[in-house]
């Protein structure tokens, strides 16, 4: 299996922790640059054919909400737990919007559910 692709967006710029977490699971991360950095989420994972994306705003949905209209991703938003952002990926969710919450857990955790999904 090639190694699973994770956009993070991130309304102030931030993710880089999340990324961080990323990597630990053995995937790419690919950390768009920049504030409202949330709102290109969509764009810049149907460029770069990504396997999931994890958007951050205060109210943790206006990333995902716009991948769903733009390219109608399936989407959970307004999480504010790493378990439920687990949850999300194993329901097939394709983008997870959460308030701020920049952890190398989140990056892990979500990264090694994707993987664990793939592999049954």
């Amino acid at each position: 299996m090639e190694k699973v692709k994770v956009v993070i967006g991130d309304r102030l710029g931030k993710g880089q922790k999340v990324a961080k977490g990323v990597e630990q699971a053995g995937g790419i991360p690919i950390l768009i640059p920049g504030v409202a950095a949330d709102m290109k989420l969509a764009d810049i994972m149907h460029k770069e054919a990504a396997d999931f994306g994890i958007s951050f705003c205060g109210s943790g949905g206006a990333g995902a909400i716009t991948a769903k209209t733009k390219y109608g991703y399936d989407v959970a938003f307004g999480l504010r737990s790493v378990d439920a952002g687990v949850t999300a990926i194993r329901e097939g969710k394709k983008v997870v919007g959460f308030g701020f919450m920049d952890t190398e857990e989140l990056g892990r955790r979500l990264t090694e559910a994707y993987i664990k999904l793939q592999s049954k």
